[in-house]
């Protein structure tokens, strides 16, 4: 296994944003039509935040059971996306060694982050890619 493989070779650059101003059910149609589960929140071409497919789960799991016609779309008006994203996130580098994101997703909970060039986003990995990597190693 190499030691310091980085993470550009396995992110993935060709990323679906979502801008701050955008509402949840665009985020819900991006998850539906590329079946993806985190998109980055952009400020103008700044990274803001990650949006993930479980952040909208958790907010229309009552709608399931709610029995009223409308209740998933009303919520999902109501709020928007900064109210629901993550904001305080890591971020990586592409010349940053596979190893250390694997320590970041092993010690904290985050399934995807961002990677940067300053504040600009350039990809994104996730622990799929990671795992993929390791399976690919053996």
């Amino acid at each position: 296994m190499k030691k310091r493989e980085p993470v550009s070779t396995i992110m993935t650059t060709n990323v679906y944003t979502v801008q701050e101003n955008e509402t949840l059910q665009d985020v819900v149609n991006i998850f539906r039509k590329h079946k993806i589960r985190h998109i980055p929140v952009l400020s103008g071409n700044k990274i803001s935040g990650m949006i993930s497919r479980t952040d909208i789960n958790r907010l229309t799991f009552g709608a399931l059971f709610d029995n009223q016609e409308g209740s998933e779309e009303a919520i999902l008006q109501i709020l928007s996306i900064p109210q629901v994203m993550t904001s305080k996130l890591k971020s990586v580098h592409a010349d940053d060694p596979i190893k250390e994101v694997a320590e970041i997703f092993a010690k904290e909970e985050f399934h995807a982050l961002p990677v940067v060039e300053g504040e600009i986003l350039r990809g994104i990995v996730t622990t799929t890619d990671v795992i993929k990597y390791l399976l690919d190693q053996y």
